[in-house]
């Protein structure tokens, strides 16, 4: 678990930053690169000839299929330009989590996860829709759920 610590001091004309860690991760490796991005992490998806920005708060769900990836809102299933990966750097990795090499789920907006089927986990999300939990994604979604 990744512990904050904020100390204000008046010495400090510019907000500085420094981790102190063991060694270097995966984790902490993702610490710096979000730190030092000066991309904004913003989502825009194209529907019906038109392009919106979309927040993070109201995806439900994010894959790829046809070659192409998919974002899906409450308002309907929006086109991004963006590789899937480039999209999982830019949510926030509290609320969203990878349930196969195609697929991303919003955590707010899941109903249900189901672990009667074997070897895998059926996910039903908000919107009524149905998606599965690849074997390889299951131990790390259990870990999440406390299972």
């Amino acid at each position: 678990m990744v512990q904050v610590e904020v100390k204000i001091d008046g010495a400090y004309a510019e907000p500085k930053i420094i981790i102190l860690t063991a060694s270097m991760t995966e984790s902490v490796n993702s610490i710096v690169k979000r730190l030092s991005e000066d991309i904004p992490q913003i989502i825009s998806g194209s529907k019906d000839d038109k392009i919106e920005v979309l927040r993070q708060e109201d995806l439900i769900r994010i894959y790829a299929g046809s070659g192409k990836i998919f974002a899906v809102t409450d308002r309907g299933e929006y086109t991004l330009r963006l590789r899937l990966y480039e999209i999982e750097e830019r949510l926030n990795p509290h609320q969203f989590i990878r349930i196969s090499n195609s697929e991303i789920i919003n955590l707010k907006k899941v109903r249900n996860f189901d672990l009667s089927f074997t070897g895998t986990i059926c996910v039903k999300l908000s919107n009524g829709s149905t998606s599965y939990v690849s074997r390889r994604y299951v131990s790390r979604i259990k870990k999440i759920l406390g299972i």
